[in-house]
């Protein structure tokens, strides 16, 4: 099941970065809700990938192998999520978090880390646990 939205996203108090509108697109993956937020620096192959790994167990379990715990992709705006063929080096997955919030801000911070252009990373998935 696909569900499509609009969701404020943004981390006020972690970055001071005032609410953006992001469209997002919901599925549940063996109860687990996966959040894919939609950014707009992502291309057609980017998006592909990602909407496959939202809707598909295989594919999340790349990123995300347990389905325990709180998990998390984050993407660098400049260095995308795959450029010339591979997986960005800034591109993090962080799982096993006891919730959304530690997940996201590990995830974030592994990205940001490993980034080499100038932009913030982002959140571009979240996925809750089964319940």
């Amino acid at each position: 099941m696909r569900v499509l939205g609009w969701a404020a996203i943004g981390f006020v108090g972690l970055s001071g970065v005032a609410l953006a509108e992001v469209p997002t697109e919901v599925s549940k993956i063996n109860g687990a809700k996966v959040t894919f937020y939609v950014q707009p620096f992502l291309d057609d192959t980017e998006l592909a990938t990602l909407r496959l790994v939202a809707t598909q167990e295989q594919a999340l379990k790349l990123f995300v192998p347990s389905n325990e715990g709180f998990a998390a992709i984050a993407l660098s705006p400049d260095d995308g999520f795959i450029r010339g063929g591979k997986p960005a080096a800034s591109a993090s997955a962080i799982a096993q978090m006891p919730d959304a919030a530690s997940a996201a801000a590990k995830a974030l911070e592994t990205c940001n880390a490993a980034r080499t252009g100038t932009a913030d990373c982002v959140i571009v998935m979240e996925i809750s646990p089964p319940k």
